[in-house]
């Protein structure tokens, strides 16, 4: 792999990254679906970026519907390498207040109405996803962070949740009971998706508010959070743009395995794959299946 390629999915509130140059809006093609949105192309400090607002352009799109497949395989088709998902989130910690910025480790998926591989009947695969994100990247966003004094945690579990509802109360504190620290309902399926197509991967979770398990949820309003939210989204572009070109120095492949997640995971025998499943793959598993 000789250049790294960052590509970003903008949750609620990035729409855009500053200071991107050439830049130019682009329709891809994917057999998957329907991409959320065009690509924004784009050179930030000398480095090839990709943007996808992962909603649309407007948040047009609910997290359940939300054409993941599309989206990670539309990335892959234009050279991206590795992807920052930035995200807002709901705290389920009392120590990671509203404006804090949570660097997750892991997850726990607990969405339910979503397509969740590329690798279907035709074609089974199936990846390590133990350490589900990359080391790498979560080095050099936390470089980023004490550089620019964000106030952050690196490490954490982000619970995947369905939505487009909020949680119950006692659905909050049954995550909080399972010792998670932020709540989210966009980076999952994504980051199984991402470590199939072989792309390094990392959430920067954005906290706008505690959950409801918080006493004091109830006194919080809706402008308050649309304000933390708003305040969040101008930290999290200033963060990308600190951590583009620590990014691009990191040397490739990642050490947690990203670039290279398939060497040993399809399991169908060559013979038995059905062509029109495996043309379909042509850009996530391109590497392994010519």
């Amino acid at each position: 792999m000789a250049e790294t390629i960052i590509g970003v999915m903008g949750g609620s509130g990035i729409y855009e990254i500053d200071g991107l140059e050439n830049t130019r809006w682009e329709k891809i093609t994917s057999p998957f679906g329907t991409v959320s949105d065009d690509i924004l192309f784009g050179e930030l400090d000398g480095v090839q970026m990709r943007f996808l607002p992962r909603h649309g352009r407007g948040h047009r799109i609910s997290p359940t519907e939300v054409n993941y497949r599309a989206n990670i395989d539309a990335m892959k088709r234009t050279g991206v390498t590795d992807i920052v998902s930035v995200s807002a989130c709901g705290s389920l910690k009392e120590e990671l207040p509203p404006g804090h910025f949570v660097l997750a480790d892991d997850y726990i998926d607990r969405t339910f109405a979503r397509e969740k591989s590329f690798f279907t009947t035709g074609c089974v695969a199936h990846v390590a996803f133990g350490e589900p994100v990359s080391k790498r990247l979560v080095d050099c966003l936390e470089d980023a962070l004490k550089e620019i004094g964000i106030d952050y945690t690196r490490g954490g579990t982000y619970l995947a949740m369905e939505g487009p509802q909020f949680s119950t109360k006692a659905e909050s504190n049954l995550y909080r009971s399972w010792g998670c620290s932020v709540i989210g309902m966009t980076n999952m399926p994504e980051a199984k998706l991402a470590r199939e197509a072989e792309m390094g991967y990392a959430t920067v979770a954005m906290v706008t508010d505690y959950d409801c398990w918080h006493e004091e949820h109830d006194d919080v309003t809706v402008e308050q959070v649309i304000k933390v939210l708003l305040e969040n989204a101008e930290k999290g572009r200033s963060l990308v743009k600190a951590a583009v070109p620590k990014i691009a120095a990191a040397p490739l492949p990642c050490p947690s395995g990203c670039h290279n997640a398939l060497e040993y995971a399809l399991i169908t025998a060559p013979d038995a794959r059905d062509p029109e499943v495996v043309a379909k793959l042509d850009a996530v598993a391109g590497r392994i299946l010519k």
